[in-house]
């Protein structure tokens, strides 16, 4: 099969043939229909995550965020078969540790050595190998396309299980959203709003912040030319229910806290590059004293795909307005450089392998 491989740690890909993946009898093997390229990928392409975080050793495929239709099961699969339309959660579960027991399958104890593109060659490729398919492969619905729901896979779930489960975000709350204009970004944007919050869209440029705008922000903050926090307590008269962090650095993290009224939830989307080295300064008086609440989200669950699928179907939801390009396999090497900035606005999708 055709694949861009890392040959070597912050140089272009080598698009080139490689063998096709083999079936595991748990597995499938998915034929690729779409991939996002993810600031994950950036940073594993790199080798500049957080401190303790994963690496990758040449040659390697990277691709974690993808859709696509199944080509082969496993012997032991029993819910799959050839020509499903199928997702892949980028955090799958292998079904069996106490996190899968207990219905959370997307922080599983085994979660590191299961991701494809992290922790094996992923779906920068025309086919990808998946473990535990029964546990984790989600159905795709035909009438959604396979390049809208790439970053279902990986940005635009974790936005939505952070907003709907962790931050149980309501209507009528104002919630600020710092680094909105990239993809997992205007994926909180569209969802917050799509609950009937108040958004606030904080970011450096004004063509990020149009974008956030035309996903329902009411409100934009060019943190290039003002203060942000100051912006969103005199917006909100008092600071927001709701505060994002979707871009993990130290000053998005520490504003997204200091933008909270009192009794305010923080939701961490983002993670750290090597410079922050996994660690972040936090006002603790402030978090204390406010009685705020610090709250993560890391992807979501197979079986709760159902809710935000049904939403994308009754167009309450579109992946696809996230999505700003779509590139070939050649073409990644030129989007995994523009991201050490945050350069593109919303999604980049491999659409032609």
């Amino acid at each position: 099969m055709r694949a861009a491989v890392i040959e070597e740690l912050n140089r272009p890909l080598v698009i080139r043939e490689v063998p096709d993946p083999a079936c595991p009898p748990d597995g499938a093997i998915v034929r690729v229909g779409a991939n996002g390229i993810c600031r994950t990928d950036w940073a594993l392409w790199a080798g500049n995550f957080w401190t303790g975080g994963p690496r990758v050793n040449p040659p390697f495929v990277l691709g974690h965020e993808f859709a696509g239709t199944v080509e082969e099961v496993g012997r032991d699969v029993r819910g799959w078969k050839k020509g499903d339309r199928v997702l892949f959660p980028m955090n799958p579960g292998e079904g069996a540790c106490e996190m899968c027991r207990s219905g959370n399958q997307h922080v599983c104890d085994h979660v590191d050595q299961l991701v494809p593109g992290v922790s094996y060659w992923g779906a920068f490729a025309e086919y990808v190998m998946v473990r535990f398919a029964d546990v984790n492969l989600v159905e795709v619905p035909e009438s959604v396309g396979f390049v809208e729901v790439a970053s279902l896979a990986c940005r635009y779930m974790t936005a939505f299980h952070g907003v709907v489960d962790q931050a149980r975000v309501r209507g009528g709350e104002w919630v600020a959203v710092y680094g909105a204009g990239g993809g997992m970004g205007l994926s909180t944007v569209e969802i917050a709003a799509a609950t009937g919050a108040n958004v606030i869209a904080i970011d450096i440029t004004d063509e990020k912040l149009e974008a956030a705008r035309a996903l329902g922000a009411v409100h934009t903050v060019n943190a290039a030319r003002n203060e942000p926090t100051e912006a969103v307590k005199t917006l909100t008269r008092g600071g927001a229910h709701v505060s994002v962090d979707a871009v993990g650095i130290a000053a998005t993290c520490r504003n997204s806290v200091m933008s909270l009224r009192t009794r305010g939830r923080h939701l961490q989307l983002g993670h750290t590059t090597g410079a922050e080295r996994g660690e972040v300064a936090l006002p603790i008086d402030v978090m204390m004293v406010k009685e705020l609440e610090i709250l993560g989200a890391f992807g979501m669950q197979g079986q709760r795909f159902g809710t935000m699928l049904n939403m994308i179907e009754a167009g309450r939801l579109n992946p696809g307005r996230i999505v700003s390009r779509t590139v070939g396999l050649g073409e990644a090497s030129e989007v995994l450089t523009s991201l050490e900035t945050y350069g593109p606005t919303g999604v980049v999708v491999i659409d032609a392998f």
